[in-house]
Formats: C-alpha cells, sequence, structure tokens
C-alpha cells in the first residue's frame, strides 16, 4: 500500500513567522500528482519551498517522504520558479546539469560514467543537447528552462517540486515537458507542480485550489469547477467543447 509522500497536519506556512497559509490538513500518496493552483502570491511556491525545506514551517506538523523538510534531499528535486540569469563562473549548461549529481557524489567526489550518461540523457530528453556546450548565460529563456529541467531530471529524484515548470517554454518545449511529466509517472514518482494552467491540472490525480488560504482540494473532478474557480481568480470558469475548464474573465453573467 503506497505510503504518504506528504502531510500536513493543522499546518500554517510563510516568510519570517508571517502566515501565507494556514489550517493545512491534507496527505498526498507517494507515486501521485498534485496541481498547486492559484494566482500569483496565492502560495504555491511557499507551499513547495517549504516540502523543499527551504522554508520552517510556522506552526503544525509537516512529513515529507516520512520525514521532517529537508531531511530526504537525495530524494527531492525543488524546481523553483527563479533561477539566477548570470553566473561568476562561465558554465556551460552540460555543467549546470552536472551539479545536479553532485550531491550523490559530494564536491569532490569522481564522477561515474553513469553520471555522465544521466547528465547526457537529461539534455536529450528535454531537446537541450544540441547547446549543451554552449554558456548558460548566452541561451535564450526557453533555453535555460529546458536545461534547468533537464538539470531537475538528471537529480533522479522519487519527489518532484516544479514551480511554473512551463514558463518561457515555446510550444516544442512545452511538449517535451509534458512527455517529461508522462515518464515520470510512468516511472512511479510524487509530483507536485505548481501551475496556471487548468488543462494541466486537470491530468494530476489530485488538485489544490489556493488563494492565501485553501479553496479546495481533492481530484479535478470535484475541485475544478465553476464555484471553486470563482472562489480562486475572482472570474468565471465555463466548460468547452472538450469539457476542459477554463477561466473567462469577459464573462459577466
Amino acid at each position: 500500500m503506497p505510503q504518504d509522500a506528504i502531510s500536513f497536519k493543522n499546518g500554517a506556512i510563510g516568510y519570517e513567522g508571517q502566515s501565507v497559509i494556514s489550517d493545512l490538513n491534507l496527505t498526498l500518496a507517494e507515486g501521485s500528482s498534485l496541481a498547486l493552483v492559484g494566482g500569483n502570491g496565492s502560495g504555491k511556491s511557499t507551499f513547495l519551498k517549504t516540502i523543499a525545506g527551504l522554508l520552517p514551517i510556522i506552526s503544525g506538523d509537516v512529513r515529507v517522504l516520512g520525514d521532517k523538510p529537508g531531511k530526504q534531499t537525495l530524494r527531492i528535486a525543488y524546481h523553483g520558479q527563479f533561477h539566477p540569469h548570470s553566473f561568476l563562473l562561465p558554465l556551460r549548461s552540460i555543467d549546470v546539469v552536472r551539479m545536479a549529481r553532485f550531491p550523490h557524489r559530494g564536491l569532490l567526489g569522481r564522477f561515474t560514467a553513469e553520471d555522465e550518461m544521466i547528465v547526457r540523457e537529461s539534455l536529450e530528453i528535454m531537446g537541450a543537447w544540441d547547446f549543451a556546450s554552449e554558456p548558460i548565460n548566452s541561451l535564450s529563456g526557453g533555453q535555460r528552462q529546458r536545461v534547468f529541467l533537464a538539470h531537475t531530471l538528471a537529480r533522479k529524484a522519487d519527489l518532484l517540486l516544479l514551480d511554473e515548470p512551463t514558463a518561457g517554454l515555446d510550444v516544442p518545449g512545452i511538449s517535451l515537458y509534458e512527455q517529461l511529466i508522462c515518464k515520470f509517472k510512468k516511472e512511479g514518482k510524487t509530483i507536485l507542480v505548481a501551475t496556471h494552467s487548468i488543462k494541466e491540472a486537470s491530468q494530476c490525480d489530485n488538485v489544490l485550489l489556493l488563494a492565501s488560504r485553501v479553496i479546495a482540494f481533492g481530484t479535478p473532478s470535484q475541485v475544478l469547477t465553476r464555484e471553486t474557480l470563482l472562489e480562486t481568480f475572482g472570474l468565471v470558469a465555463q466548460l468547452n467543447e472538450e469539457n476542459l475548464l477554463f477561466v473567462d474573465p469577459h464573462h459577466h453573467g
């Protein structure tokens, strides 16, 4: 029987002792996927950073892979929303992805043939091998995002925390990302993704709607309703011909 990957009990999360979201009570099974949906400032990034151990929980209890946040670093990959656009060293794209293997080998550890294979495979999966030797600072925003996603893939983690992973990607890049998510799901990874896409959310096992508080948590069919999306975004949700929910800011009915 699957264990809980994430568990919150009366949790409050935020910054510098100030709660952004409180009364968090939920569990997520290992091998399942969760979409975090909400507007800017709704608490999506705060949620992911808390799970990653980058922010301390303010109150209550949270368990990540059966332990406190930050205790299972080798099993977790965090893809943040913002990445540095400049590095002190002239790193190439392949160097950035190689850094994903450092936690497994240590800064002074010797890279193995397996590590190099993982790095190359990750770049190829994200369509970034052709510019693997290019300086990361010389790439377009979409190309950099592919490299950072390849870095996440190369971690070979059990729990993936993805904060707006399609930001800046072009259409081919988004297609590669969707294939990557399918790969993760087939491998039994646990996936948490912060997204503005109702379509992407509808393809996850669970959805958490946030607006500086929990609006709803459950399956897409339970959560992605006209009423809950209206409460989350202050906009009206309608059904299109493919039976997918989308937000229509021009509807006043």
